[in-house]
Formats: C-alpha cells, structure tokens, sequence
C-alpha cells in the first residue's frame, strides 16, 4: 500500500479507525510499552502533543510486547497505566506485534527498507514521522528523547508544509 491512508487499525476500546481520518495533518507514531526503561517518555509524547496539536501533530500509540515482554498488560490496563502515571491524552490503539511475521500490516508499511529512512524497529518508542500526505518523513530510534530538538525540528518542518 502507498501511504498511512491506506491502513485501519484498532482503537485501544477496540474501535475500527481509519488512519485516512487524519489526511493533512502530521502524525507521529510510537511503539509504546509500560513496563520499559523508556517507559518515561510518555510524559514528553503527551508534551508533544500538547504543544503541537492546535497547529495539526497528532501523536498515535501502539502498545507493543515484542521487546522483553514489556507490555503484558491488557487494552484496559494500558489506558489506565497511561492515564493514572502520565496523563496520557493523545490517541491509543489495540496492542500490535512491530516486527517479524506478525506484524501488524501498519508496522510493516512503516518498517519498508525503501522509505530511505531509520525504520526497522528495534526497541520501544520508535518513532515515525508522517506528513500531511500521508507519506513518511522520518524514522527516530528509540533513544531519541521526544523533547529533542531534532524531533522538534523534524515535527516543526511538517507542520510548515500545507
């Protein structure tokens, strides 16, 4: 499939969602995990989308367990970890697989050797970076804090494109 557009997925209350509801906005996309030593970086996504969400950033989390088994929890139990510990306001999704043969068809487009950018997954809290069209901008490795000034950047220069 060519772009973000292409794909739906599961809301974490198990709600069919279209990703072509968010054509012309910019999204940046995690592979989250509660019980992880990234596990903080929940409070600087949401800061994220708090800071950027009036001008068109939309921040999507997708629990995972692929990585030392460190999102056991159910869709219930990951939205009240995330609410009660960071506040977490910004958009949550049904636990997928991101790597190997059972990943999920979202994280497979994303992971593609030919978007010429960081996107083979390999921990927690990757992030990608998709444009208003729906194409993918860039890929930021886990260790990539969300308060970066290069994702800040990245994020900053999306959002100046119409």
């Amino acid at each position: 499939m060519g772009n973000l557009f292409d794909y739906t997925v599961k809301t974490i209350d198990g709600k069919t969602k279209s990703l072509a509801d968010y054509r012309g906005a910019v999204v940046l996309i995690v592979n989250v995990a509660s019980r992880c030593g990234l596990t903080p970086q929940y409070a600087g996504l949401e800061a994220l989308h708090r800071r950027f969400k009036d001008r068109g950033l939309h921040v999507l989390g997708f629990p995972a367990n692929d990585f030392g088994a460190q999102e056991p929890g159910t869709e219930a139990e990951i939205k009240a970890f995330c609410s009660t510990n960071y506040d977490v306001t910004f958009e949550m999704f049904s636990k997928v697989s991101v790597k190997g043969a059972a990943a999920d068809p979202l994280y497979t487009f994303l992971q593609r050797p030919e978007h010429g950018v960081n996107a083979e997954v390999k921990w927690n809290f990757h992030k990608f970076l998709v444009g208003r069209d729906g194409m993918l901008l860039g890929g930021f490795a886990s260790t990539v804090a969300p308060d970066s000034p290069d994702l800040a950047a990245a994020i900053e220069a999306a959002l100046a494109i119409s």
